[in-house]
């Protein structure tokens, strides 16, 4: 079965393979480093490390390229307000990104490049843009015209033929129902930072941004670009008018958006209090691997409702992989091959793998991954898996966490007590002799968020720090 994505420029789910060679040119909308990074940003770099492990597991070479938008018009009030330079405030959360990735073990993607080191990248695509006829100026700031790129509108699928003539915005965001001009470069205002150039002095729209760093750096036709969906208009969508206006090329073969996240149904939003980072989660105990793992578990192009129980869902069905794992390491199996299991073993990976190929249906492959798991435990627990099963079995797992990377524990220390330990366990021991199964596993699941593996055996219960 082929690999296929969904591609929102032709609303069609498609084969995928690179444009050239076996090499995958790849852009992704990075963080616009204000402030720290929440975990809907998260969910979106999540599923885009998925996509590069999976393009990886199907054999592609990966020239994938991020941005850092250093410049725009939060971080210069931000920074102003706490009389720093642009580089002293970003450098704070540039750095809290980069560690963020690592705790979520996300891969670094080949480039990660920052917009203030390509302005003289930037002022070239103005004025070529300028030579073709796209621009105008107003008030010392270069202005885009839209109603000069007839294809405006094929991404986000709008009809902007009644556009407004003349209307145009100079901030980096506005109203996503609103075609208007935008501003390639602003003129400085007074008390803004700003660049000497042919130009005049001032500083790039955050568009031209990612449309000069992506075709700097992957080519004037790129194989896949990736963001929030909440990207693809306007920021996508000018993306593609800039960059053709440019070059008379397609910018992009696939576009592929994530969807949003909530938080327990509700829109999150600081004025609700249901504002998390990852540094958020951390502190309440939960681990990384249960954060990424929650953030997989649902499909990209569907909307994630992100809560705390799932959180612990999250941490219990680690703890189901890691548990079974264990006993592939540990148990002492009866020799030969069972070859019912070696099939059922086959028919696991072509399921993971199918799932994953049908645009990453990540639900589907974590079902052929429990599936699995589930019929060896029943067939050890009968006699029936053997020793010579055991190499499958840990194949299929390793190529599981090779993309959604979870069953190897984070270091880090619990902050119970050996007696709050066994206290919980003893109330759980009493919840499950009370048959009160839900109490049991949330109290298992809490554990598990705390950094405690419970291991049940026929001795009774034996746990262990993460």
């Amino acid at each position: 079965m082929a690999l296929r994505f969904y591609n929102t420029l032709t609303q069609q789910t498609e084969p995928f393979t690179p444009l050239l060679d076996n090499t995958v040119r790849m852009y992704t909308c990075g963080p616009t480093v204000y402030h720290y990074v929440h975990i809907g940003n998260l969910r979106t770099f999540t599923f885009q490390d998925i996509l590069r492990r999976w393009l990886r597991a199907r054999g592609y070479q990966l020239n994938h390229v991020m941005n850092i938008t250093d410049v725009e018009d939060k971080i210069i009030r931000n920074a102003a307000a706490e009389h720093k330079s642009i580089e002293e405030y970003t450098e704070v959360y540039t750095k809290a990104f980069y560690e963020d990735m690592d705790t979520l073990r996300l891969e670094r993607p080949e480039r990660l490049v920052k917009a203030t080191e390509h302005i003289a990248d930037m002022v070239a695509a103005i004025q070529k843009l300028g030579e073709r006829g796209f621009t105008y100026v107003s008030e010392g700031s270069v202005y885009y015209r839209i109603a000069n790129f007839p294809g405006y509108g094929k991404l986000s699928h709008n009809d902007f033929s009644g556009i407004r003539a003349g209307a145009r915005v100079d901030v980096d965001e506005y109203d996503k129902a609103d075609a208007r001009d935008f501003v390639l470069w602003k003129a400085r205002k007074d008390g803004e930072p700003g660049w000497e150039t042919p130009l005049g002095t001032g500083r790039p729209g955050w568009h031209i941004e990612c449309s000069v760093m992506a075709m700097k750096y992957l080519g004037e036709t790129l194989d896949i670009h990736t963001g929030g969906v909440d990207l693809t208009f306007p920021h996508h969508e000018n993306e593609i008018a800039q960059s053709e206006a440019i070059t008379g090329k397609p910018f992009v073969r696939f576009w592929l958006h994530a969807e949003h996240l909530s938080i327990e149904a509700q829109k999150m939003s600081k004025s609700l209090g249901n504002f998390y980072t990852l540094r958020d989660l951390l502190g309440m105990g939960y681990a990384p691997e249960s954060v990424r793992y929650l953030l997989a578990s649902v499909p990209y192009r569907k909307k994630l409702n992100f809560t705390f129980e799932g959180l612990k869902a999250a941490a219990t069905s680690i703890e189901r992989l890691r548990n079974f794992k264990l006993r592939l390491d540990t148990d002492k199996l009866a020799a030969g091959k069972n070859e019912k299991l070696v099939e059922r073993t086959r028919a696991a990976i072509k399921a993971f793998d199918e799932a994953l190929d049908d645009d990453l249906n990540t639900a589907a492959s974590l079902a052929a991954a429990f599936e699995y798991a589930r019929d060896a435990n029943t067939a050890t627990d009968a006699g029936e898996f053997l020793s010579g099963n055991t190499a499958g079995a840990l194949h299929f797992l390793e190529r599981f966490d090779s993309v959604f990377d979870v069953l190897k524990p984070s270091a880090r220390v619990s902050g119970l007590s050996d007696a709050e330990v066994d206290a919980m366990i003893a109330e759980r021991n009493a919840a499950k002799k009370a048959r009160d199964f839900v109490r049991a596993d949330r109290i298992r699941a809490d554990l598990a968020a705390q950094g405690i593996v419970l291991e049940d055996t026929k001795e009774g219960v034996r746990w262990k720090r993460q």
